[in-house]
């Protein structure tokens, strides 16, 4: 069973569909723009179309269905295509010189990868969606930067946040509205929202992001797309809040394989990051089985709800059919049970927020707060009350209370999983000052104080060494993609990429959205 299916006008010449191992007999564009990155990679290679066919046809895309900031899906903060053009053409004549020789080229060579509008470029505008921030440039690349352009990537485009990437859906006063090309009404996720929605529309091939709460995974969850939250760490960031140890930066792409290629490139130490560590260019993937065959005899732990999460019905039935399929693929599933509530989750948290990212934020909007977005002045409100209740030395206790239990739960196991979202979307434009009501799967409604806790990610942001990767597990009942995360043993990237790789090959998915979808 493969995770995707492409109508057959989407198929390239010489290149695979985007799960592995169809066939491919006819060419267009938007086939082009369909593949994933392992296989562009693959067709460059073999010379069946070039960088700038990809290109050409990735700014085509974009052209027809980005769309503008209240209405179309609206994924970038700044469009840099002229500069791709000749990066493309470059690449172009590096590949035919590669055949020629037999020499290897770089691991990204040709592919358009998006970036999050805080990962900066060098001389570029870096201002995270903030008023207070508003003309800033960066000085230099981020680290995670400067290795996409080592790799040989493109950087054709800059991705939406939310303001400071502080809300887990995506729209500004600065960038607007980004949509989920899935359905226009909902929002992709965030704070790495224009990422998951670029890679869903077929704009890009790889995209970066980054993740103190889950602003990898959600957008990946609600876009149809993978999102790797490494251990903390493993991907370097930029002081001096790459110092906070709920975070980190990390990547996004269609598939798992895709994913596990751009890990490589992002990761390893870095002189910029004291905190990062490990080899740099090293495959999280290498060396371990892959597809539905890649989990027999793995014993992995099943928790639908982490606790008390009030989990949609579609993605329940969607999570348990995952299980279900691992299960007849040899796994041994064993039921989990976490003593966990969303309410306790979101006072961890927050109290961790409120000693760090929250005072942050503060200082730099100082003076701009009447024109920042309701949901930052929330955050930073919330986060400061959270601190004044919870001096720091509690807040690391409360965050060595919950790894501890995570700990016990999976002991003796290789891995966890469970829902990447509660719910089946999110308004593209809302604010959920007042929480959000949410419809577990028994049919009960639940009024919940904090929109964040309709999302299943930020324990694994407080037990930040576990390497978490979101994976497509099927469609909810409003048309929009749900995920189901792999959540690793401390610093075990090998075996969730193992189990991602297995979750995709089992699990079926509709193609991305086809263009006319795209302009609303």
């Amino acid at each position: 069973m493969s995770t995707r299916t492409l109508p057959p006008e989407s198929v390239v010449p010489g290149a695979s569909r985007t799960a592995p191992g169809d066939p491919s007999p006819c060419a267009g564009s938007a086939a082009l723009t369909a593949l994933s990155a392992t296989d562009a990679l693959a067709g460059f290679a073999a010379g069946d179309f070039s960088p700038s066919e990809l290109f050409a046809a990735t700014a085509e895309r974009i052209a027809a269905g980005a769309g503008d900031r209240e209405h179309g899906v609206n994924p970038f903060t700044e469009l840099l295509l002229d500069e791709a053009a000749e990066r493309a053409r470059a690449a172009d004549d590096a590949y035919c010189a590669a055949r020629r020789s037999g020499t290897p080229v770089p691991p990204l060579l040709g592919l358009p990868v998006a970036t999050k509008e805080k990962h900066g470029i060098a001389g570029r505008r870096l201002e995270q969606g903030l008023a207070a921030c508003r003309g800033q440039r960066a000085e230099a690349d981020h680290p995670v930067v400067e290795r996409i352009l080592a790799a040989g990537g493109i950087i054709h485009a800059r991705t939406t946040s939310p303001e400071f990437s502080c809300a887990t859906v995506t729209h500004s006063p600065a960038w607007g509205v980004t949509r989920n090309p899935w359905n226009l009404a909902a929002s992709p996720g965030g704070s790495s929202g224009g990422a998951g929605a670029a890679l869903a529309a077929g704009m890009a091939q790889l995209a970066t992001a980054s993740d103190i709460a889950g602003s990898t995974r959600i957008p990946a969850g609600f876009t149809g797309t993978v999102g790797y939250k490494a251990p903390y760490g493993r991907i370097p960031g930029l002081p001096p809040l790459a110092a906070d140890w709920y975070r980190g930066d990390g990547p996004m792409g269609r598939t798992v394989a895709d994913t596990a290629l751009f890990a490589a490139v992002m990761s390893g130490r870095h002189p910029v990051d004291h905190r990062s560590w490990g080899a740099h260019g090293e495959r999280p993937d290498r060396g371990v089985p892959h597809g539905a065959e890649a989990v027999r005899g793995l014993r992995i732990g099943y928790d639908p709800t982490l606790g008390d999460y009030p989990v949609a019905a579609s993605i329940r039935a969607n999570t348990d059919r995952v299980a279900r399929a691992l299960e007849e693929a040899g796994a041994v599933i064993v039921p989990v049970s976490l003593p966990w509530t969303s309410e306790r989750i979101t006072r961890v948290t927050f109290a961790h927020f409120g000693h760090i990212l929250g005072p942050a934020m503060a200082a730099l909007t100082a003076g701009t707060e009447d024109r920042l977005a309701p949901y930052t002045r929330r955050f930073i409100a919330d986060a400061a009350a959270a601190a004044a209740r919870t001096p720091l030395t509690e807040s690391l206790a409360l965050d060595a209370e919950l790894q501890r239990e995570l700990a016990e739960a999976m002991a003796g196991l290789d891995a966890l999983i469970t829902p990447t979202q509660a719910v089946e979307m999110l308004d593209a434009d809302g604010d959920y000052l007042d929480g959000i009501a949410v419809r577990a799967a028994d049919g009960r409604i639940r009024q919940l104080s904090h929109y964040w806790e309709a999302h299943l990610t930020s324990p694994f942001n407080v037990a930040n060494h576990c390497p978490v990767l979101s994976v497509p597990s099927g469609m909810s009942a409003v048309g929009v993609p749900t995920g189901v995360q792999v959540v690793g043993q401390p610093g075990d990237e090998a075996t969730v990429f193992r189990i991602g790789s297995a979750v995709e090959a089992l699990t079926e998915m509709p193609p991305f959205p086809e263009l006319a979808r795209l302009r609303g």
